[in-house]
């Protein structure tokens, strides 16, 4: 079943560290973030305001994860009072074109989901 020497290359795999790093930076509020930083630098309160849904305490716990796997830089602004601004790395800009991927299948395939969706609610049990 297994190969011991390695993986079959078509074999879907996901390790351990692979499965921490695409649940730190695939989930909604990373991708709303990774979506607004994608257009222009934002301040944190700018975040707030452009995701009404998310609170400070998610808010603040998503960018630190960004930015502690390199998506997410922080600088402080010397301003009255000082401020910080957030960007999107050279990194994180490495990850738009598999999420694109991503958006794209489900755009293609969503008639067929949600088709599924409603013939497993419309099960019994």
């Amino acid at each position: 079943m297994g190969d011991t020497a390695g993986a079959r290359a078509d074999e879907l795999r996901i390790d351990a560290p692979h499965r921490e790093l695409l649940d730190q930076v695939l989930d909604k509020w990373s991708l709303s973030v990774l979506n607004e930083l994608c257009e222009r630098p934002c301040r944190f309160n700018e975040l707030r305001r452009a995701i009404p849904a998310v609170t400070q305490k998610s808010l603040t716990a998503t960018l630190r994860r960004l930015e502690r796997n390199g998506i997410v830089e922080r600088t402080v602004v010397a301003t009255r009072p000082v401020a910080v601004e957030y960007r999107i790395t050279r990194l994180g800009k490495t990850l738009r074109a598999p999420i694109d991927v991503l958006l794209d299948w489900a755009d293609a395939h969503l008639p067929q989901i949600e088709q599924a969706r409603r013939t497993f609610d419309a099960e019994p049990g």
